[in-house]
This record gives structure tokens, sequence and C-alpha cells, in this order.
């Protein structure tokens, strides 16, 4: 790597004040940030020692995507590369234009934001929509709230959202039947225009007409649903190893999932032949993933524990609540986007319930 870090040196000038590329000095710094560690060092005590920066941060919720980003490969097959490729196209130069206006440096956050987005859209979704969806994401979402860090609402929740009201048909259509075999679909291209002649409908939706998958087919992610949901167990190591790490929050995943729990026994208990079994809607849908990848993320959720248990268990309940009792067949979306409303206000009350504790 030295022969890179020689050519980025030399390459400097031309980025710094009075060089022919100071325009895009932003871009230049990113992407030296995430080749390699900061040069600067504190000349003066404090000194601080922390493994966990920014950069390590994104790279480890990288990593735990992985697993599922695997599994839509396999189930859905290459297309899924091309709409992970539209979104960091497209989201990534959205953020670039607000770091370059602003003067700011480029955050590596989209890198994390580029990749889930394109795991909560159906596989057979037009690319087109793929670009109006994450570019609203990330400028409605995120940039007109003031950029990284200081966003309210998850901003891929935000452009998943704002197509799903904007573009119902074409997004509730876009169901692919998954591949199996040993090879799966990985060495196929199912385009928008093919999906018809293969297109299955959701375990939820089945649901609605009381038919029920198979346990199994869930765990594993032998059905249709959007590109990073439909295995459990994918997200289950993904997400393992984001809890592991101390990335998310266990307090959060937890109160997501046992109130979800319990709120979903009781129904199955008051009418079995309406409401599914706690376990099979646990893992049914995009709940698993948006416990572990979404409400868990940082900026947009509470930061002291006792909120995290509260925030988690306002999205669980309300997940049960929408899937259930409306015509809506899943509704983690507009759940967690609920609990990012509800974050700052929970935060505030434990902070202010210590404070008397403390008088």
């Amino acid at each position: 790597m030295k022969w890179l870090l020689a050519a980025l040196e030399r390459a400097r000038p031309s980025f710094e004040e009075g060089g022919k590329l100071r325009a895009l000095k932003r871009v230049f710094d990113a992407t030296e940030s995430f080749l390699f560690s900061p040069p600067d060092t504190a000349q003066a005590a404090p000194y601080v020692r922390d493994p966990l920066d920014v950069k390590r941060f994104m790279s480890v919720a990288i990593v735990s995507l992985l697993p599922c980003t695997a599994a839509a490969l396999y189930f859905f097959g290459l297309r899924v590369l091309a709409i992970i490729a539209v979104s960091y196209a497209v989201g990534g130069t959205v953020e670039v234009l607000f770091a370059v206006v602003r003067k700011e440096p480029i955050n590596e956050g989209f890198l994390v934001t580029g990749l889930i987005f394109p795991l909560v859209m159906p596989p057979a979704i037009r690319l087109w929509m793929v670009g109006v969806g994450v570019a609203f994401g990330v400028l409605v979402g995120k940039e007109l709230f003031g950029g990284t860090g200081r966003n309210l609402f998850n901003p891929a929740l935000v452009g998943r959202c704002f197509l799903a009201i904007g573009y119902p048909v074409a997004m509730s259509a876009a169901w692919i039947k998954p591949g199996g075999g040993v090879l799966g679909r990985v060495m196929q291209y199912v385009g928008a225009a093919q999906a018809d002649a293969i297109t299955s409908a959701t375990p939820l939706v089945a649901a609605k007409q009381q038919t029920w998958a198979s346990l199994q087919d869930l765990f594993l992610g032998r059905v249709a649903g959007s590109i990073g949901e439909t295995s459990a167990l994918a997200i289950l190591v993904g997400g393992t190893f984001l809890l592991a790490t101390g990335v998310a929050n266990w307090r959060t995943v937890a109160g997501v999932l046992i109130s979800f729990g319990l709120g979903q026994a009781v129904l199955h208990r008051v009418d079995p032949g309406a409401f599914g079994p706690a376990l099979w809607h646990l893992c049914a849908g995009g709940l698993l993933f948006g416990a572990f990848f979404m409400a868990t993320d940082p900026v947009t959720s509470p930061s002291m524990s006792g909120a995290k248990w509260a925030y988690g268990a306002i999205i669980g309940i309300v997940t049960v609540l929408i899937r259930n009792l409306t015509g809506y067949v899943e509704g983690v979306m507009f759940a967690i986007l609920l609990g990012n409303i509800c974050a700052p206000l929970l935060d505030e009350i434990v902070i202010r319930a210590r404070m008397r504790a403390y008088r």
C-alpha cells in the first residue's frame, strides 16, 4: 500500500487551496480517510484511545450486513448487485454534493445507508425507483436536517417510506420467488420485465388469506420478500456480530423483540385462527432486520439505557398493531419512524428522572 500512499501524497497539492482540483478536496479527504488511518495525533494531554472510531464503526456495520447480502444474492440473483450499485452511486452523489457545497468532510455514514437501503427493497424493483428512493432518503431524511449526526429519521427508511407511498402498486408487485438448489439464482439476472413470470406473494400477504409459510422456510429464507429480509438465519448471524462488537445496543433489540413477541402471543391466544403465532411472526417480514440493523441506528435512537427499552417497546407494539389490525401487511417501517420521533423525548424523560433521583 506504500505506492498508493505515495500517489496520494503526490496528488495532494492539486486538492489544496490554490490547486486545480481544490473543489474536490472533500472527496480527496474522504478517500484518504477511508483507505488509511488519520495521520493527525494529539500534541498534548489528554490523550484518548478508542478503537471504535467512525470508520471502524461503519466497517463493523457493513461486515454485519454481509450475511444478508450473500443470502440475497443466492435467493434473488445478480440483480441484487445492480440495485446496490445504483444505491451507492446515486446516494453517494447526493452526499458528495452536499459536502462540497457545505465545505464539510464527506462522512462514512452513507456506506451503511447505501447498503441498508437496497436490502429493504423488493428484488424486482425498477432501478430508477432505487435511485429516486435513495436520493429522497439522503436528501430529506438526512441532509435537510444538517447531515450526519443531526438527522431525526433513519434515511434508508425515509426513502423506503417515500417509495411505498408514492409507488404502492410497483412496490407491492415486485416480489420474486427465491431460487433453490445448490446455486439458487446466483448466476441469474432477473429484471423487472422477467419478474412477472416468477412472482410470488410474501408470507405476510399470504397470511392475510390464512395461508402460512413453513417456519423452516422463513428461517432459511426460502420465501418472497425484500432483498435482505427473508432469511432469519442470515439476519441473526449478522445481528449477533453487531451486538458482540458493541456497535448495536442489545437493549433496543431486546425491547423490540420481547414487546412484539408478547403482543403477538396475546393476539394469537385471543383468536388463533386470525392471528399467527409469535415465533412465526418474529421470523416473517422485516421485523428481525429492522430490530438489528435499523432500530439500533445510534443517531436516530435514544442514548440512555432506560430509554432504549421504551424505544424498543414502542416499535414492537406498534408493529404488532399495524400487522394485525390494519390493512397494511407490514408495520416495521412505520413503527421505527415513529420510534425515531419519540427518541429525543424518551431520553429527556430518563434524564429528568435521574436528576430528580439525585436531588
